[in-house]
């Protein structure tokens, strides 16, 4: 906040202060037009700081590379895995993010509740736009919510995440019956993975080897699903990371394997 800001802030608030005085003994009128003015004079304020709180977090918050935004992930999961996470005024943030959100990151991850994207990468408000399903698939209305997230809050990075020990990719390994449609929807989106999963010599693993592939086919279909997402994607404007969330140690794993 500049020093001219404060000084307009004080400025106001002396006249505010005369103006209060002035109304003493005043008829009805007068008084109303003294309170417009006050009115006037407090919103013209508090435009200015909200004007001023908005130049300070855009500078706060530069552009940055793809990899140093994963970097910058990696080291807040370094940190919850250390149980040393970064103090935060989060009542501050809070009223900061009030007016706006521009969340560098998108995290399209499992309903797991063992897996919070804003508690295993150390990020807080405002920093990670969440889509989350069962198995870490998006349908119509994920990927309209990582389009939007791309589109209209500037978001530059897709973070597809996995986790070991996932219920809904054990499920479709599984074979079992399902009898819930909705539940067969989720199950359906997984398969092709458990398939290749299946297909893929010296895997001891199948659950865990069908995470992995799951993690790579929910990148491709969010891509083949939208062809907004390609077009920036093409154009170096978004950039996708696939990766799985290890619940014994807490880590995130870059996976390695086809890009999307």
């Amino acid at each position: 906040m500049t020093v001219s800001f404060i000084s307009r802030i004080a400025g106001a608030r002396t006249i505010i202060l005369n103006r209060l005085n002035d109304m003493v003994d005043l008829d009805t009128c007068e008084m109303k037009r003294h309170v417009c003015t006050i009115q006037v004079l407090l919103l013209l304020s508090c435009a200015g700081f909200s004007q001023q709180a908005s130049e300070h977090s855009n500078a706060a918050h530069p552009v940055r590379s793809a990899q140093e935004t994963w970097a910058d992930l990696m080291r807040g999961n370094q940190r919850f895995v250390t149980g040393k996470p970064k103090p935060l005024d989060v009542a501050a943030l809070r009223v900061s993010l009030a007016e706006a959100q521009h969340p560098d990151v998108i995290v399209l991850t499992c309903s797991d509740s063992r897996v919070s994207p804003e508690v295993l990468f150390d990020q807080s408000l405002g920093d990670l736009f969440v889509v989350r399903s069962a198995g870490n698939i998006a349908d119509a209305i994920g990927v309209g919510s990582i389009e939007y997230a791309v589109e209209h809050l500037g978001s530059t990075v897709l973070v597809v995440l996995g986790h070991t020990k996932c219920g809904a990719v054990s499920a479709a390994c599984s074979e079992g019956k399902i009898v819930s449609p909705n539940v067969r929807a989720i199950v359906d989106k997984i398969e092709p993975a458990v398939a290749r999963a299946r297909s893929i010599r010296g895997s001891d693993d199948l659950i865990e080897t069908a995470i992995k592939e799951n993690v790579h086919q929910s990148a491709k279909d969010v891509l083949a699903s939208s062809e907004l997402l390609r077009d920036f994607a093409a154009k170096g404007k978004l950039s996708v990371f696939q990766a799985e969330y290890q619940l014994d140690s807490g880590e995130v794993i870059l996976l390695e394997g086809p890009r999307p």
